[in-house]
């Protein structure tokens, strides 16, 4: 049997859903010999390749970088999966969204804290061009499947990622989402 080709994708978000799949432990290693990991924050490849399987995106989309990413990221991928709270509904990345837009943010952060030389960053590839909305990812792009959590727990990946392997559509529901 071919292993399939599974990215990882790290967007808007802490990295908390990243470290979740992490505590898969010893079932990694079994993984590891059912899955090609072509792309993912936690190797150095650095470009997207074409083709994919599976991905699981972390985090929500905040900036002009994460838009552009995650529309690659879609194209090139059969099953996207909104991995955690932030990929799913914007969660606490979104929580500058009630401000209206981004420039209450930028003004916080690079003017009112400021200690010296109070100025936004305006020139290219400095800081990433804010979207003024933070969105969930299933705004952008369509999304095959919705895997909660802030992170989403290990036991869960599993499920999701058990049964893809079995050729199932997992289906998180009742008991699926609850563990422990």
């Amino acid at each position: 049997m071919d292993r399939i080709k599974f990215a990882t994708v790290w967007l808007g978000g802490c990295s908390g859903c990243h470290m979740s799949f992490l505590d898969l432990d010893e079932w990694l290693i079994e993984l590891s010999q059912k899955v090609e990991v072509v792309y993912s924050p936690i190797i150095d490849i650095k470009r997207y390749p074409d083709q994919v399987d599976v991905a699981l995106i972390e985090g929500a989309v905040a900036n002009e970088e994460h838009l552009e990413m995650i529309r690659q990221v879609r194209r090139a991928t059969r099953t996207l999966i909104s991995f955690g709270d932030c990929a799913v509904t914007g969660n606490v990345t979104a929580m500058r969204n009630p401000l209206g837009s981004k420039m209450p943010v930028l003004q916080r952060a690079y003017l009112e804290a400021a200690e010296i030389q109070a100025s936004i960053p305006s020139a290219p590839g400095i800081v990433p061009v804010l979207l003024d909305q933070v969105l969930p990812v299933h705004e952008v792009v369509p999304v095959e499947i919705y895997l909660p959590g802030c992170p989403p727990p290990a036991a869960r990946i599993r499920l999701v990622l058990e049964r893809l392997l079995q050729g199932e559509s997992p289906n998180l529901a009742g008991r699926d989402l609850k563990f422990g």
